[in-house]
């Protein structure tokens, strides 16, 4: 009996991965193909399987060869499917694309305020500050002038604008694709940005609407602006609009503003040359402004000529003739001491007139003839002298007795420093001080002929001296005044009491806060030299309060009255006898004191001047019935200058001015005292000689051992600095204070 496998035998159960491979077959198709082998078509599974297990091998089919007809059909069919897709995918492209077009549009109108609602804005309001003749001064706020129509404008200026600016104006919607175009192939090959698309319907939009920030949502925030625009006004309307609105640098806002600023005329006058240099400013107004760059702006202009004659605006002629022919009028912006008168009226201001929301003119009491002298005063001053007196800065006011500013200086230069040395500045007066020391004596009953001892003094371990460190003995007040008696003052001072001294400053219209202290006498106390030239104001006005003040009136630029200066209240603060007294008492010291330099010939005069401690500052306070002057020389650190005493380089300022400030002006006496006053009682006087708080030691004697004499004008020495101590001078000369 033969062994053979049974059909339908007994199978072992697999598991793992003998199970997993157990009906795994592999087919030629599962091959790794040779080099040689070439593809074969895929026949059914079953009859694929029978040949594989039957060993048999197919016959391969070879087919022909396709024909020439054939292969073309198939290029072409090729070639419109790729026409269709190329259609088709350019047809969603396009959809797409206008899709993200429509959303940009819908964002940047949404931040948009709502057109209907847009207006063209209003100018920034600007302050025109003019004189008491009616000139401009200065102007605060953007340069902005008056409105000019374009039908008042000759043909060439806003023609010289389109032919630089925007040559197809009159034929574009607001935005230039074609402009857009050019710029773009422009940069590209210069390989930057050398030329811009923007039409001067986009620039007015953008100097109206928007900021000047580069991105491109403010570009397409200007496009659709400019669109709008269009839709909303004429060609010459936005022409016009953008004419009185473009910057030109220099705080020059509109063509008019412009041509005033650079040539001193209005824009309905300028030359080609002029209107050429105008339209090329707008490129870059700060970099080719006429006062900065003469020479960019003129080649600019060059430029801007050449595009006027390639467009059939002017001739060739006219082109060539106009090249180099601008005249310029430019001034310096922000040097003249002018603004110093500025800036105090815009701290004013709103005192007045409140929240400013339109244009207005400031009318003020600034006599520019005035304001021109002594600012040369000043500066001319200061550069002969700063070096070799120490000092750098300097400064002065000149008012009216009643306490209208004709002339103010708030420093040599006001483009390097814009700090008021005359309004918000406060230093020590020095002697400048004492008249109101003086004053309150003689409303304590005493004259100018009342007899003080000039002897050492010592108050509480404080020892004040004189300048000289010399005595004098028994002086009258007049020669104590004029000689500025340091040790006369002080007893003065304690013998009305400090307290009594300062009420008669603030009654007089000295507003800053002073110490009733000894040393008051000899200005310690800080204060301003607006309101100490203010306080002098009564002597030459008969003893009358007076406000120092500048505006007299404020207008809107449409002639509307929106403030005016009521005059001041006739308040008497100094008796009439008294102001008399003082008069003569400080005449004396432009005849034979410290300001012997300050007498003006042919007019009455009188002062005061002061120098503080260790030379810190130097001041002279004089008037006449027509002008109260006060000048300051010194240091803004407060550091010593080299001996400059009131009695020198302030009384030469002062004398500069007052000179030509008087010319052609009717002599006017000072105030007297009614029926005067005499010596009829010497021996009164005389008895009124006391020391109230301190014992003075003798006066020192003379080499003969006998007293010295009260002096004489002959014998005059001058003034003892004021300050606590430290009273220096040039003995050999004798300098005067």
């Amino acid at each position: 009996m033969g062994l053979g496998k049974k059909k339908g035998g007994r199978k072992e159960p697999l598991f793992g991965l003998p199970a997993a491979l157990a009906d795994l077959r592999l087919t030629a198709a599962d091959r790794i193909p040779g080099s040689d082998d070439k593809p074969k078509k895929s026949t059914k599974s079953s009859a694929r399987r029978k040949s594989e297990d039957a060993g048999d091998e197919q016959p391969r089919e070879r087919k022909a060869p396709a024909g020439r007809g054939s292969a073309k059909r198939r290029s072409k069919s090729r070639i419109g499917a790729s026409l269709g897709r190329l259609v088709y995918w350019g047809a969603v492209l396009g959809l797409w694309g206008a899709i993200a077009v429509i959303g940009v549009v819908i964002y940047v109108g949404a931040h948009l305020p709502p057109i209907q609602s847009l207006e063209i804005p209003k100018r920034p309001p600007t302050i025109q500050i003019v004189g008491i003749d009616g000139s401009m001064l200065a102007q605060r706020g953007e340069m902005a002038g008056a409105n000019v129509s374009l039908k008042d404008l000759p043909q060439y200026l806003p023609k010289a604008f389109i032919a630089i600016e925007d040559r197809r104006f009159y034929s574009h919607f607001g935005i230039d694709p074609v402009g857009i175009l050019r710029a773009l192939v422009t940069n590209v090959l210069h390989r930057g940005v050398s030329q811009g698309g923007s039409t001067l319907t986009q620039q007015l939009a953008k100097n109206l609407f928007l900021t000047q920030e580069r991105t491109m949502a403010r570009k397409l925030q200007e496009a659709e602006l400019a669109i709008w625009l269009e839709r909303k006004h004429s060609k010459n309307e936005i022409l016009e609009l953008y004419l009185n609105r473009v910057y030109f640098g220099s705080g020059a806002y509109g063509v008019e503003a412009a041509a005033q600023r650079y040539f001193g005329k209005s824009a309905k006058n300028v030359t080609v040359a002029e209107a050429a240099m105008l339209a090329g400013l707008v490129k870059s107004p700060s970099r080719l402004a006429p006062n900065r760059n003469p020479e960019g702006a003129e080649a600019r202009a060059k430029i801007v000529l050449t595009a006027m004659a390639d467009a059939k605006f002017i001739t060739e002629a006219q082109a060539q003739a106009s090249i180099g022919q601008p005249s310029y009028n430019v001034k310096p912006v922000g040097a003249g001491t002018i603004n110093y008168v500025a800036d105090w009226i815009g701290e004013v201001l709103d005192d007045l007139v409140g929240q400013i929301d339109e244009s207005i003119k400031v009318e003020t009491t600034i006599d520019p003839k005035l304001q021109s002298v002594a600012e040369a005063a000043i500066i001319d001053e200061l550069a002969a002298k700063s070096v070799k007196f120490n000092v750098s800065q300097g400064a002065l006011v000149a008012m009216t007795p009643d306490g209208a500013v004709r002339a103010m200086v708030g420093g040599r230069n006001y483009s390097e420093s814009q700090y008021n040395r005359a309004v918000t500045a406060r230093r020590q007066p020095g002697s400048s001080f004492k008249p109101f020391v003086y004053l309150t004596a003689l409303e304590q009953g005493l004259t100018p002929d009342t007899l003080r001892q000039d002897a050492p003094i010592e108050v509480k371990g404080w020892k004040p001296e004189n300048y000289t460190h010399e005595y004098f003995g028994a002086v009258t007040l007049t020669q104590a005044l004029a000689m500025s008696l340091n040790t006369v003052a002080i007893r003065l001072g304690l013998e009305v009491g400090p307290k009594n001294v300062v009420r008669t400053a603030h009654r007089l219209g000295i507003s800053s806060k002073l110490e009733p202290n000894a040393s008051i006498a000899l200005g310690t106390s800080e204060v301003s030299m607006v309101e100490l030239v203010g306080a002098y104001a009564p002597f030459a006005n008969g003893g009358f309060t007076a406000t120092p003040h500048v505006v007299t009136r404020i207008r809107t630029l449409g002639g509307k009255l929106l403030y005016m200066r009521q005059p001041d209240e006739h308040n008497q603060v100094v008796d009439p006898r008294y102001v008399g007294m003082m008069n003569a008492m400080m005449r004396e010291t432009l005849i034979s004191g410290t300001a012997k330099k300050a007498e003006i010939p042919g007019w009455p005069a009188a002062g005061k001047t002061g120098t503080s401690q260790d030379y810190r500052d130097a001041w002279f306070i004089g008037y006449t019935a027509n002008l109260v002057t006060g000048v300051w020389l010194g240091n803004d650190d407060n550091s010593p200058t080299k001996k400059a005493t009131g009695g020198g380089l302030p009384v030469e300022v002062w004398s500069r001015f007052m000179k030509t400030a008087h010319e052609g002006v009717p002599v006017a006496a000072l105030p007297s005292s009614p029926g005067g006053w005499g010596l009829s009682n010497l021996a009164q006087a005389t008895s009124q000689v006391s020391a109230p708080t301190a014992a003075a030691p003798a006066p020192p004697p003379v080499n003969n051992g006998g007293y010295r004499p009260p002096p004489t004008r002959a014998n005059a020495r001058p003034e003892a600095a004021a300050g606590l101590d430290g009273w220096l001078m040039d003995r050999l000369f004798g300098g005067n204070r």
